[in-house]
């Protein structure tokens, strides 16, 4: 599935795609992990393609499987191998959804090993009781995967986090509607 995906990013639209969604809840759930964030914390955006600008005044590794910004690692996230306690956040957005479902657990568990003790994990989280889709999307070949919201607040919780704020937001693709859940956790 990583190759497909890393394809579908280097040929489709999706920079340009993005500018066209409205009521899109980044920036307001960006917004609220900045707000529990120390000056100079050490922030791993996981998924980040250009980077996410409001993260820009802490110390970001982001990692990619396209780099299409200076300073991205570009790797499978899945496969990445980094020191416990490195990081005070870990954040995605729009990305878990590109991960197959029964690799999502074992994600949450790498992360929460990443985070140090109390650390802050907000991520965006597809809704939908999908083992799995190819095809085309934005003009290249994609997969997306997800679970339902319940699964994926368990998945959360069994990885050690204590979820602070859940919710389904719905807001328009240019395709039309779309709802994903939202989770900002600490680790325990």
């Amino acid at each position: 599935m990583t190759e497909i995906v890393r394809e579908g990013y280097r040929r489709n639209t999706f920079d340009e795609w993005r500018t066209r969604i409205s009521g899109d809840p980044r920036d307001a759930w960006c917004d609220l992990l900045v707000s529990k964030l120390e000056p100079g914390a050490r922030v791993l955006e996981l998924g980040c393609g250009l980077g996410e600008p409001k993260l820009a005044a802490f110390e970001v590794t982001g990692v990619d499987l396209v780099a299409r910004a200076p300073g991205v690692i570009e790797a499978d996230f899945l496969e990445l191998e980094l020191p416990d306690g490195s990081y005070e956040a870990c954040a995605s957005f729009y990305v878990f959804n590109h991960v197959p479902r029964e690799r999502l657990a074992g994600l949450l568990a790498k992360i929460h090993a990443w985070l140090v003790p109390g650390g802050w994990s907000m991520h965006a989280f597809g809704t939908t009781d999908n083992p799995g889709w190819k095809g085309e999307w934005l003009g290249a070949p994609n997969f997306f995967s997800s679970y339902p919201p319940d699964v994926n607040s368990r998945l959360v919780r069994d990885a050690g986090f204590e979820i602070l704020r859940d919710e389904l937001v719905t807001f328009t693709e240019p395709e039309g509607e779309a709802t994903f859940q939202w989770v900002l956790a600490r680790s325990t």
